[in-house]
């Protein structure tokens, strides 16, 4: 059997759960509800936490990181997508690799940074396995973004900071949209920046907990 298909905890009937709970916390974007469902989230947790895999909560991976809660993956997915698919994606703490797997099952190019080096080569790894090909990955210092393929259509960061580094506004495109949380550690407020021709505009849409977004490698 297909390990991704999952068994017990992990089966189909377990991802309808949460697509269920998803949908009544007030995800209602049918793209995003999809690919939530169908990517196995189990798979990129170690075996003891994987019967837990579809419960709507975070979850550790190692290294001090964390597996994001599915409602605010599913929530940041679909702001980044809410007025059209956005051809490029820069992605800030590849992490585990889910929220890139999201995300590259929905738009046709994603661009994702991770500092820590072991927590990169398994993303690499998984992302490979499930036959993800569209996502370039890069070991560096997420502060920085990724010059080199910049404008960005979209920008997700998935670590807070005290505030947006100023180097990810400037990568991002006119008519682009940035969600990142924001403020302290484990007390954040999720914020998205809009850069429009009239100049950059944001709101909040309320509290997040994020790990901190670091500088340097590992």
């Amino acid at each position: 059997m297909n390990p991704s298909s999952g068994l017990g905890m992990t089966s189909l009937r377990a991802r309808q759960r949460l697509i269920k709970r998803l949908q009544q916390m007030g995800v209602s974007d049918p793209r995003v509800l999809e690919v939530i469902r169908d990517t196995p989230r189990h798979l990129f947790l170690d075996e003891a936490l994987a019967s837990r895999a579809y419960e709507d909560t975070a979850l550790p991976i190692g290294l001090g990181q964390t597996l994001s809660q599915p409602f605010v993956v599913a929530r940041m997915t679909e702001v980044l997508l809410r007025d059209g698919v956005p051809d490029k994606v820069l992605e800030i703490g590849t992490g585990s690799g889910y929220q890139t797997a999201v995300l590259a099952q929905l738009v046709p190019q994603v661009y994702s940074v991770e500092r820590i080096s072991r927590l990169l080569e398994r993303a690499r790894e998984q992302l490979r396995d499930l036959g993800l090909h569209n996502v370039r990955l890069k070991y560096a210092d997420g502060h920085h973004g990724w010059p080199r393929y910049a404008p960005f259509d979209a920008i997700i960061v998935t670590a807070a900071a005290a505030h947006v580094p100023p180097e990810l506004l400037q990568q991002l495109a006119v008519g682009g949209r940035l969600v990142a949380p924001v403020g302290p550690a484990y007390s954040q407020q999720l914020e998205v920046y809009e850069r429009r021709a009239s100049g950059m505009h944001h709101y909040s849409l309320g509290g997040v907990s994020f790990v901190p977004l670091l500088e340097g490698l590992e």
